[in-house]
């Protein structure tokens, strides 16, 4: 599980940014929202520009160097702040798998090349590299000889050292190395705004229709929407080579894409995701509610947080501040660089019969 992760100078981030899983409090309802004392689930709000796009996004950069899923093709325009444009973007993340404890942190230049990278395990470090030196200090566990370090300080195309150690040595299943590996492949980040995309997990697109169509998945997908959103599709059963989904009004057939809303739309995007997800650690939606009804992304949210692995989404939709839905230790507040759970945004105890949402738009949680 990722427990901690620190950034800066991403984008409109000047200066570093911790985001803390790790501390939740001790609130004894929606205990599903936290897992092995770390915080599973969580929504970030903010006001417009604060940066939850911008955190999201970041928390993915991982991707770009651990990872062969996909990626976004223009992630590392505008990527580093603009004040600071001949510096570096650093990241650290701190993982808990099992009872180990992993940092690993790293840093890009303003075009996303890998500058520098360290890491360690259980407070062993194994190993450290700035621009022109690498510390080595694991020579039982990776022996590597003194040639192999003088290419690997000075390597001219900035390889990652993880990736150099997990492709040279035969790791077994329960190595820090290959969790993280397994941890990085099951990250999904994905938003349905204006424009629809995600990183991670998956490769390449899909045609959501045909996939429904595909995989027998029609069925389901009718309830979930009934169940959902309270809407009653009657779709057409396709025939065997069928693309498109078309729903049935007596005699008469409609696209269903033609008749569906934005935000019937967008929940097609999440069903779709919800059948993917077995294999996820750790899912990030972006302005998930968009285009939802109040009460409607209340139960999207009952249906992500429902997962095994780590789920977060942002949202402006103030009424999910509800100790109904999760507690103050899940929610988060964004604003001025900084990001911190309600309960540390107030002098007050908050307990289950505080109004979170008035107290929030009355000015009493702030960072």
């Amino acid at each position: 599980m990722l427990i901690k992760f620190k950034v800066n100078r991403f984008r409109g981030f000047a200066e570093e940014l911790c985001w803390d899983l790790s501390s939740p409090s001790n609130y004894e309802y929606n205990t599903f929202a936290i897992k092995n004392g770390v915080i599973k689930n969580g929504i970030v709000f903010g006001p417009n520009g604060s940066g939850k796009s911008n955190l999201s996004k970041s928390v993915f950069d991982i991707i770009y160097h651990l990872s062969q899923k996909e990626r976004f093709a223009d992630f590392y325009q505008s990527y580093i702040y603009a004040g600071s444009p001949n510096g570096f973007v650093d990241f650290e993340y701190t993982f808990k798998f099992g009872t180990s404890i992993i940092v690993y942190a790293y840093s890009k230049n303003a075009v996303g090349v890998l500058m520098a990278e360290s890491l360690n395990v259980d407070g062993r470090q194994i190993f450290s590299r700035s621009q022109d030196e690498l510390q080595y200090f694991d020579t039982q566990e990776f022996p590597l000889n003194q040639d192999t370090l003088n290419t690997l300080a000075n390597n001219a195309n900035n390889i990652s050292i993880v990736n150099f150690l997990l492709l040279s040595y035969p790791l077994n299943v329960n190595h820090y190395l290959i969790k993280l590996r397994d941890f990085v492949n099951g990250m999904l980040w994905f938003v349905n705004l204006d424009m629809r995309g995600y990183m991670g997990l998956e490769m390449g697109s899909t045609n959501l229709q045909e996939y429904i169509i595909r995989n027998g998945l029609l069925d389901r997908f009718q309830t979930f929407l009934k169940d959902i959103s309270g809407q009653v599709y009657r779709f057409v059963k396709p025939k065997k080579d069928d693309t498109t989904l078309f729903c049935s009004f007596g005699d008469v057939k409609a696209p269903f894409l033609s008749i569906a809303s934005t935000g019937t739309r967008a929940l097609m995007l999440i069903f779709f995701w919800l059948q993917k997800l077995n294999n996820a650690t750790f899912v990030f939606v972006d302005e998930f509610d968009a285009f939802y009804h109040f009460d409607l992304s209340k139960k999207v949210c009952q249906a992500l947080f429902s997962l095994d692995c780590q789920v977060f989404t942002t949202s402006h939709n103030t009424s999910l501040m509800s100790n109904d839905l999760l507690r103050p230790d899940c929610y988060f507040i964004l604003n001025n660089n900084k990001i911190k759970p309600f309960y540390q945004c107030t002098d007050k105890e908050l307990r289950f019969a505080h109004n979170l949402e008035k107290m929030y738009r009355g000015g009493a949680l702030g960072v």
